[in-house]
């Protein structure tokens, strides 16, 4: 990837900013070739690589290198963009948001600095993974449960920092104080460790006066180089009761049935429904089904259920806790699912601590259409009501069918809310298709909007779109973020356009890809 310089700096400038900062994490951490740029693109992008194109990465191992750093990005008015490991992908991976920031690449803050089994939290730098930390509890025997999200080769930080979940539920709700970098150098601890020997850190969220945690998560506000998290201790016994549903119509009454379940703690973790083609996306090629050019047909679809044993919606709904619990929450699971159906529902019991580790291999779901595969996703949250549930699925499937894609869809069900997570799959050799893409994310978009239901999470290069849609009072609250933004950061170093907030400096970039 040839050299995109950050806006308003000459490439005078930039080589001496490099100088800087090699000066500070060595030469050999400051990653500016062509072929270092590469590894920072977005792998699964829809649009034209260069939108958000890296001009240079540099990779700090302490604090006191990140406050070094941020003081050089100031001088020379270059922009940062932290990652803790760069495998956000489908949301822009490794890429910024605007075309020549510098990459701050957090991996080499990989620490694992406390794991407590008594009162069930961790301390991480943002360069652990879910691989190192899963290796870490079981190699020391250390009995509390890891939420796992379907890309385990991520950071457990940045995942938590991006409101990330796996089946145990959204992962920055378990955020308990966070060590954090301002742009100005200033390192800050928030909750309870904002005394010098604060005992409950990880353990009391709030402190006292305001909690910063929540305007560190998916914000441009400061450099996160430590994350309290909670754990929960590994429960005794767990039940799965395998929901395979043949009928698209069958969404409404299981979520009915589900929620309120899942409100009154019966049911632990989410509710998770995936449609169908979760089964074949991973193991198959498309070609292998069906060539048409539009979406997957009825027919072919049943072949599909028929073939790899699936119902139009699956997904496991998990107990767990002390066996007897277990046990009464399965009866009442099963007399709930019976007043909706007759059909049966496979009943399988294990240890509690029975949990799969870490994998990558739901990542080669992007295979789909053979080539170079991509995917990205579009995550809106709605009320967990069984009828709008049903009617934003057949919205959605519609459009799906509108723009000649596949439709491949999951609900998550907390039992007030729903998150419908849409994955969009595509070739990135197909020019043609990449457009189709690009046409049904922007028809979500404003589908959501006029329901009004908003999307939690966004690809890099919705991220403008998406916090538009969030328009109550002439977007106050975009308007609130940048002020702070403009206090907190005023040359707009750190991630200028991250989730729609422009510092001053780079505001006229809104829009711009």
């Amino acid at each position: 990837m040839k050299l995109i310089l950050p806006p308003g700096v000459s490439r005078a400038r930039f080589e001496q900013a490099l100088k800087a900062f090699a000066s500070v994490v060595g030469p050999e951490w400051v990653l500016a070739t062509d072929e270092d740029r590469e590894t920072y693109l977005d792998v699964y992008s829809p649009g034209r690589d260069t939108s958000h194109a890296a001009s240079a990465a540099v990779a700090p191992a302490s604090v006191e290198q990140v406050q070094a750093l941020l003081k050089i990005a100031n001088e020379f008015r270059i922009p940062l963009w932290p990652i803790s490991r760069g495998k956000n992908f489908g949301y822009g991976g490794a890429a910024p948001r605007m075309a020549g920031t510098v990459m701050l690449d957090m991996g080499r803050m990989n620490r694992i600095i406390e794991v407590n089994d008594k009162l069930g939290y961790c301390i991480l730098e943002p360069g652990v993974g879910f691989f190192d930390l899963w290796e870490h509890l079981k190699s020391n025997k250390i009995a509390l449960q890891l939420g796992i999200p379907g890309n385990g080769w991520g950071s457990v930080v940045g995942n938590a920092l991006e409101r990330g979940f796996s089946p145990a539920g959204d992962h920055s709700n378990n955020i308990c104080g966070l060590e954090i970098v301002l742009p100005n150098g200033e390192v800050v601890r928030t909750g309870m460790g904002a005394m010098g020997d604060g005992k409950a850190w990880p353990l009391f969220k709030h402190g006292f006066g305001p909690s910063w945690d929540q305007m560190v998560v998916q914000g441009n506000l400061a450099i996160v180089t430590k994350l309290c998290l909670w754990m929960k201790p590994a429960d005794e016994a767990a039940i799965s009761i395998e929901i395979k549903l043949p009928k698209p119509s069958d969404l409404q009454w299981c979520v009915e049935a589900l929620a309120p379940l899942r409100l009154q703690g019966v049911i632990d973790g989410l509710v998770r429904l995936t449609s169908y083609q979760a089964s074949a996306t991973v193991p198959t090629l498309r070609n292998q089904w069906y060539q048409g050019s539009d979406s997957i047909p009825d027919d072919v679809i049943a072949q599909m259920m028929q073939r790899m044993n699936v119902g139009w919606w699956n997904g496991p709904l998990r107990l767990a806790g002390f066996s007897d619990v277990c046990e009464a929450n399965l009866k009442r699971v099963l007399e709930r699912l019976a007043k909706f159906t007759k059909q049966e529902f496979p009943v399988t019991r294990m240890r509690g601590d029975a949990q799969p580790g870490p994998t990558t291999y739901p990542l080669q779901m992007v295979n789909w259409y053979g080539g170079r595969g991509g995917h990205i996703g579009y995550s809106p949250v709605m009320p967990a009501d069984p009828k709008l549930v049903q009617e934003q699925f057949e919205r959605t499937r519609r459009r799906y069918q509108q723009f000649g894609l596949d439709y491949s869809g999951t609900f998550y069900i907390d039992g007030r809310a729903a998150t419908n997570v849409n994955l969009i799959l595509y070739s990135k050799d197909d020019e043609e298709q990449k457009q189709r893409v690009r046409q049904l994310f922007e028809a979500l978009i404003k589908d959501a909007r006029e329901q009004g239901y908003g999307e939690y999470r966004t690809h890099l290069s919705y991220m403008d779109n998406v916090a538009a849609s969030y328009d109550f009072n002439r977007n106050a609250l975009l308007k609130l973020n940048e002020r702070v933004k403009d206090a907190i950061d005023p040359n707009g170093i750190i991630a200028p356009g991250r989730n729609g907030i422009w510092p001053k400096a780079y505001r006229a970039h809104r829009g711009v890809l």
